[in-house]
């Protein structure tokens, strides 16, 4: 075995499978969703959403509180009256309280902020999604460079054998004495020339193979036959990307968090009650550890916040303002990636027929090269350099047509089909 055959056959040994496997396109965008890394993170996501939501509704529960105290007074009260004997308090003091507070109205307050947390996680989980549809982009890249490479090495195989073919023709025209002695050997430089090529070919194909492996996180057999896609396209304004509904996301989340800044300020309705044992108790006059517990009501509303909810409402249409730009611009962007891909795939539906015309007319030549070749009129270099034309108008024909593909591919996901 030659040592570049070795040294190839080490690098793809690994991605030798038991049997051949087929996979397409679609299934590539299938196994992107199921195994990138990124995929992980929507599940923690839903986590964090069920964390935050018990947290909030936490809110209605009973807030209690445990306080115990030791302090030393350096003065006490004291009833400075004739004849009145009343003991003052004494200078060391010990309380310990348990008290408990339970909102009785908040005005949907915690409302409010479950839909702020909900909102903010919907965006993220959509986030998400878009940096993975992006990302189908890169598939496309790795499956038509690899069906490029596959392509031109079937190519190469098939210049390979009607050379060998036609070094047997010229070996016997050179016993016959039709052809010049040692013609043969330029056909063999030839087909090292191809073996070569070949060699290239495999080891690229095999590290796009590796790259797409790693990308949808599954093994990729090197016998795995790629499908060629049949991609339509349909020309149309709409645009169905999954940027769009990230955006209505986020106004979401802005509108969601303009309710809970009203919600702030206002008014709340708080039960409250605490019990505890005391040195002294509520009695101050009564120098002995006591018992002792207060319940009540309370309002609380911030009638003045020097405007900060003001600021907050005006930094949200600030964020509101620069949202609404940033959806003008993915409109503008988007709106020029497809244009381009339209001009594109135009562009390369004409010149696949002019590659048919070119091919027609090298194959003819050819076959004229081929019989001058048989009656010795023209040297075997003259017709290399016909096969070798003709070889590469093929390739020039395969590679367009991949390159359709490709672009409408592209086209379909930049208007999100």
């Amino acid at each position: 075995m030659k040592p570049a055959v070795t040294f190839l056959w080490l690098i793809i040994f690994p991605y030798i499978g038991v049997s051949q496997a087929t996979i397409s396109l679609e299934t590539c965008y299938n196994l992107l969703a199921e195994n990138y890394p990124l995929v992980q993170q929507k599940m923690l996501i839903e986590n964090q959403r069920t964390l935050n939501l018990a947290e909030i509704n936490a809110g209605k529960l009973p807030q209690i509180n445990l306080d115990a105290q030791a302090v030393y007074l350096s003065d006490v009260t004291q009833i400075p009256l004739p004849d009145v004997a009343v003991n003052p308090p004494n200078n060391d003091q010990y309380k310990a309280t348990l008290s408990i507070n339970q909102l009785i109205f908040g005005n949907g307050q915690i409302a409010a902020l479950k839909s702020v947390k909900s909102a903010e996680l919907n965006t993220q989980q959509k986030h998400l999604d878009v940096q993975l549809y992006n990302l189908k982009q890169q598939v496309n890249s790795f499956y038509f460079s690899i069906l490029h490479q596959m392509e031109h090495h079937r190519l190469l195989q098939a210049k390979k054998r009607q050379l060998e073919q036609k070094l047997q023709e010229v070996k016997s025209g050179i016993a016959y004495g039709v052809i010049l002695p040692a013609s043969d050997n330029v056909i063999v430089a030839e087909l090292l020339k191809i073996e070569q090529q070949s060699t290239e070919v495999i080891s690229t194909k095999t590290v796009l193979m590796q790259s797409l492996s790693a990308l949808l996180g599954t093994p990729i057999s090197i016998n795995t036959t790629f499908e060629t896609p049949e991609i339509t396209v349909h020309i149309s304004d709409s645009i169905n990307r999954p940027e769009m509904a990230l955006f209505a996301l986020k106004k979401e989340e802005i509108e969601s968090k303009k309710e809970l800044i009203q919600k702030e300020i206002s008014p709340k309705l708080v039960g409250f009650a605490s019990g505890g044992y005391g040195n002294p108790g509520l009695n101050m006059l009564d120098n002995s550890f006591q018992t002792f517990y207060t319940v009540g009501v309370k309002l609380q509303w911030s009638v003045f916040d020097w405007q900060i909810n003001k600021k907050k409402r005006q930094s949200l249409q600030i964020n509101q303002n620069r949202l609404d730009n940033d959806a003008e611009i993915f409109h503008l962007n988007t709106s020029i990636a497809v244009n381009a891909y339209e001009q594109e795939i135009s562009k390369i539906s004409s010149m696949l027929q002019m590659d048919l015309e070119i091919i027609a007319l090298r194959k003819h030549v050819l076959k004229s090269t081929e019989s001058q070749l048989q009656n010795g009129v023209i040297p075997v270099s003259n017709y290399i350099t016909e096969l070798t034309n003709l070889f590469e108008a093929e390739n020039r024909f395969a590679q367009h047509s991949l390159t359709l593909q490709l672009a409408k591919a592209n086209y379909n996901l930049a208007k999100g089909h």
